[in-house]
């Protein structure tokens, strides 16, 4: 019996991730990046300091919208860092939970949810 998840036709899938970046669907993505699971951005961040909501507004312009995201993962770097809270207050005001983790857990936790058809996205800073 294969057990093996199936990913729906045409979804982003995270499929490596190392200190210069990612790869995302056979495309290859220098730095950190924002995957949906209809898309893939090159995300302008370096930091966790850099991660504000201004920063993750391609993520928040979404709500109300068909491809609104409800579970945000946001993948740290080589360890997970904590959100500010008025952050993680002003992301749930817009329908939008953030959890955050180091970025090895958050590109497998986006698999998963993407496998299960859960509106998710991860924001990803490269392990350094």
């Amino acid at each position: 019996m294969d057990i093996t998840p199936t990913v729906p036709s045409g979804r982003q899938v995270i499929e490596a991730y190392g200190p210069s970046g990612f790869r995302v669907s056979a495309v290859t993505y220098a730095g950190a990046v924002i995957v949906f699971p209809e898309s893939t951005l090159s995300w302008p961040v370096a930091a966790m300091a850099d991660v504000t909501l201004d920063s993750l507004a391609p993520v928040h312009r979404r709500a109300g919208s068909e491809e609104a995201v409800e579970i945000l993962l946001l993948g740290c770097g080589r360890r997970m860092m904590p959100v500010p809270p008025h952050l993680r207050v002003e992301l749930r005001q817009r329908g939008i939970v953030i959890d955050a983790m180091d970025t090895g857990a958050a590109c497998r936790t986006y698999d998963v949810l993407l496998t299960e058809g859960r509106r998710v996205a991860a924001a990803l800073l490269p392990p350094l």
